[in-house]
Order: structure tokens, then sequence, then C-alpha cells
């Protein structure tokens, strides 16, 4: 009897308590789907539901969503450990969110965070996944931007999954999560989000991951997901508060990062990997590592390694104000609009020298200017086995025209009267008067603009220059090198590259550029091959201190 009277113990433990079962149909539990009932009050009551269940038992709990349009109207739903969605696939379950009956309240699909509801590592959100729907924000409108108007944005998440998702168009981030510890996100394309965001706002992103709330690890991989014309980032990782430690355990694989402003970001993480990605046409660089989030610190300790860096507007690969170290390997770096490479100081974040950057075996080519160029001190940096060619193509002498000849598009300029070398304009300014924009390449007789922002319809910051008004493009910079050592530059290894131009119109001027205001400090320059530029192999308006010098062929037998 006893035997007996355990086995029923163990029963009714395992079964799900009372009204909150394993897996629901939301049809049958007052969601509609038609498109026009507000399925939000419905929808959070069940979350509550489940949730509550969870609670009791442990057990995690389904709600799955047939094919349908769910309008969530006016309020976000506050979400519950325990507790996922799934849909039928994008396109097929839609959750349409908007607030035209509250403009005051963001109405993201699923929230829970640290300000609104307590968030932190003793309350989080657990054993949740989301999949195979879409959410469509353009219904969403706010008076003044919140940042809380996003697709899904959850913090301090654990065991989180977030797979096959189409998130668009929202005012903020599309999938704007925090603090994920042992969490996946998967095949997520997120297109157009941000579009409140001027440029100057919180958030804005496609993919944006808040970290460092659960300490010096979080473990976390973003893989095979799409991000396409979103306000801020593609995909950025962001330090929360400065005297928290930059955690260890992201990975971003097989993505592909495209229109935006900034590709990928690396905004505070240490040992960020970012692995065979493409990153193409975003309209400030495709990777940056900078101090530009909220907690002023950069990225350090990071590997990008095996992407393809093309044909962004300005940098392929934009590293400003970080203490170092990092590794550039195995890359294509290439016609992009200024830099390949670009070591530069963006004004907040580590004042001294990065120390300890590796860029090995990259090909750099076809670049607007320099290959390589640094304008920040930098201290025991290694660059080796590089293969930089061709570089320096925004080569065009200054240009003015106007009248019957010239005529101005939303993204295009054409002149019938000019003989321009093609794509020797590439990532120059543009004027019109007081009109300006970016030039991404050109032909004989047209210029190709980039957008103003992403996922703008115009390239201009005003509207359509009148035909015929007289525009101005300024001159090509004088100098445009392979590599270019612009600032203190000391203990580095230069070894094993090959600097060269092989077009039949070449523009690379020199190999190697050592400005008035650089400083090349007991380097080691050894083995390269710098042959076959414009100019010359070498020209050294500083000449070098100590190092050593040794085995450079500097000419054509």
């Amino acid at each position: 009897m006893r035997q007996q009277d355990r086995s029923v113990a163990i029963r009714e433990r395992l079964s799900p308590v009372a009204g909150a079962p394993l897996w629901c149909d939301a049809l049958d539990f007052g969601l509609r789907g038609d498109g026009v009932t507000n399925d939000q009050p419905a929808l959070s009551a069940l979350v509550d539901r489940l949730g509550e269940g969870y609670a009791a038992d442990s057990r995690a709990r389904v709600i799955y969503c047939p094919p349908g349009i769910y309008s969530i109207r006016d309020a976000g739903t506050v979400w519950r450990s325990g507790v996922s969605l799934i849909g039928a696939g994008p396109g097929a379950t839609r959750f349409v969110l908007s607030n035209e009956g509250n403009r005051a309240d963001p109405t993201p699909l699923a929230f829970w965070t640290t300000v609104q509801h307590g968030a932190d590592r003793d309350r989080h959100i657990a054993d949740c996944t989301f999949a195979d729907f879409e959410i469509d924000g353009s219904g969403v409108a706010m008076a003044e931007y919140s940042y809380l108007a996003k697709g899904l944005g959850l913090q301090y998440v654990v065991r989180g999954v977030f797979r096959n998702l189409y998130i668009h168009h929202t005012g903020a981030t599309g999938l704007g999560c925090d603090f994920l510890q042992d969490s996946l996100i998967d095949g997520v394309v997120v297109v157009g989000c941000g579009r409140l965001d001027n440029g100057e706002e919180m958030g804005g992103a496609g993919i944006g991951i808040g970290i460092g709330g659960w300490g010096p690890v979080e473990r976390c991989t973003i893989s095979n997901c799409t991000t396409l014309g979103n306000g801020t980032n593609g995909i950025f990782l962001e330090l929360q508060k400065p005297y928290w430690t930059p955690p260890r355990g992201y990975r971003i694989i097989g993505c592909h990062s495209q229109a935006n402003r900034f590709g990928i970001s690396d905004w505070g993480a240490d040992g960020l990997i970012v692995s065979a990605c493409t990153i193409t046409g975003n309209l400030e660089a495709g990777f940056d590592v900078s101090a530009n989030g909220t907690a002023g610190i950069a990225g350090r300790g990071g590997i990008l390694t095996d992407c393809v860096i093309d044909r962004n507007v300005r940098d392929g690969i934009s590293m400003g104000n970080t203490p170092g170290p990092y590794t550039i390997r195995g890359n294509r770096i290439s016609g992009n609009g200024w830099y390949g490479y670009h070591q530069h100081s963006l004004g907040n974040g580590y004042e001294g020298p990065a120390s300890d950057v590796v860029i090995d075996s990259n090909e750099f080519w076809d670049n607007g200017l320099d290959g390589i160029r640094v304008d920040r001190p930098m201290v025991d940096a290694t660059v080796t086995n590089n293969r930089i060619r061709s570089n320096g193509r925004q080569c065009a002498p200054a240009a003015t025209g106007s009248g019957e000849s010239v005529r101005y598009g939303r993204r295009a300029v054409s002149d019938r009267a000019a003989v321009w070398t093609p794509d020797g304009h590439r990532g120059k300014l543009l004027r019109v008067g007081s009109r300006l924009a970016l030039v991404v390449g050109n032909t004989e007789m047209e210029l190709d603009l980039a957008d103003l922002r992403p996922d703008a319809a115009i390239a201009w910051n005003e509207d359509v220059p009148p035909p015929g008004t007289r525009y101005e493009l300024p001159a090509a910079a004088p100098v445009r090198a392979g590599f270019t050592v612009n600032a203190h530059f000391e203990s580095a290894m230069v070894r094993g590259n090959r600097i060269w131009d092989n077009r039949d119109d070449p523009t690379q001027s020199y190999g190697m550029w050592i400005s008035d205001r650089g400083a090349c400090v007991s380097c080691r320059v050894e083995d390269n091959d710098l042959a076959g530029n414009v100019e010359g192999a070498l020209r050294l308006d500083s000449q070098p201190v100590g190092g050593r010098w040794d085995r450079n062929h500097v000419e054509v037998d």
C-alpha cells in the first residue's frame, strides 16, 4: 500500500498544474489571429497562466500560434519564465504591433526589463523559445523616441532560443535582448528596424545585445542571421555599465549584415569571435570596434576571421579607442569607400596606444584610400602576410559642373559633359549648395550616391537639387598608400606582406608611407615585397628610429 501511494504521488507531481497545459493552441485560449481583434490581452493572460504553471512545477510550456495575423495593440506583453512562443513560420504566423490607442506605449511583442519589471540575475527569464514567426513593427509610432519600441526586449535570459524569426520595421531595435546566458540566436532576419532612431539615440539596431550583467562570462551564439537596412547597427554587443567586466563568450558566426549604419560592432566585449560573415554596403563602417556604446568601453581581445568586408561606404574595418589586443585574420577587405582597415581615435574610450593588434593574412584590395591606415598610436602590432593591392581608387581630380548636362535623382547624379575616371570619386562628399551626399561609385558620366540613412529612399540631406544646379567634388588625397603610418607606431612587426598595384590603371601611390606625422620606432620591417606601386615602394617623410629594416624588395627586376 505504501508503494502504491508513492507511485500516485510521483504521478501527481509530474503532471502539469491544473489549467496550465504543457502545449496549447493559442486559438483555444482566446486569441483570434484574424488581423482585426486585439490579441494582446488574451496573449498576456495566457502567458501569465502558463508562467504560473512553470513556477509551480518547473515544466516549460509552449504556446503555438497557427497561421494568421495576430494584432498586438497598445501594450507590450510582460513575459514569464518557462513560456515559449512558436508559430507556423514567418509569413504564416504574423504578429502586427501597433499603438494607435496609446501612443505613450512602445508596444513590444514581449519584454521583461530591469527598469520596468525588476529583472536581474535572481529574477531572470529562463527556458523560453521564440521561433517560426514574423513581427511587423511598422504600426508603432511615438511622440518621443523610446528604446523599448522593439520586437523582442528581454533582459537577463537563461537558456533562451530565438530561431527562424523575421522582424521588421520596429521603431527601435528589432531583437533587443540583454544579458543572455546559455542562449542562441539563429536564423533571424531583421530588416528596417530602428526607423524612429535619428542615429543619436540608444538602440535602433537589427540585433542589439546588452552585455555584462552576468559577469565575466556570458555564453551566447548569434549564427546564420541576416540584418538589412537597420538604423544603427546590423548586429552589436554593448557593455551596459562602465564598471562591469567586459564579458567573454559571445560568438557571431555565418551572418550577413548589409546597408545598416554599422555592419557588426563590438562596443565592449572581451574575446568576441566574428567568423565567416558577409559585411557589405554599410554606411559608416563594415566592422566597428569602438567606445560608442552606453558604457564608453571599446571591445578588446576579439578575433575577426574569414569574413568578406566589401563595398562599405566608408571604412571596411574601423578600429577606435580599444586598448587591444585584437586579431584580424584571413578576411577579404575590398571595395570600401575609404580605408580597408582604419586605426583611429573616435573621441571616446581608451586614450592610450592600442597594443598587440594582429593584422594577418588578409586580402586588401580596391579600397578608395589606403589599404591599412594607422591614425592612432599602436604598440607591438603585428602586420604579417597580407596581400595589399590596387587600393587608392579615389583618384579623380576635383570636378564641378552645371547647366543643361546636369541632372539629379534621389540616389544619383548625371553629367553628360563629364569624363570621370570610373570609381575615381568613390567615397567623396558631393556638394550642391547646402545639399550633401556621399558617392559610392561612378561611371564616366554618373555618380551613385549612398542613402542618407539606412532604409531611406534618398541620398540627400535636403530635397533633390533642381536640374542644372552647380555641383562640387573635392580633389583626391594626394598620397594613397597600401600601408600608411600616420601616428606613433612602436615595436611593431611588419613582415612578409606583398603590397603592389596590378591594374592597367594603377592608383596605389606607394607600398608603404610614413607621413610627417608618423613615427616608426623600434620596428622590424622585413621580407616585404613593395615593388610595383605608382610612385614608388617607400615614402619616408619621417625617418624610422631604431629597429631593423631588412630584405624588403623595393624594385622590379
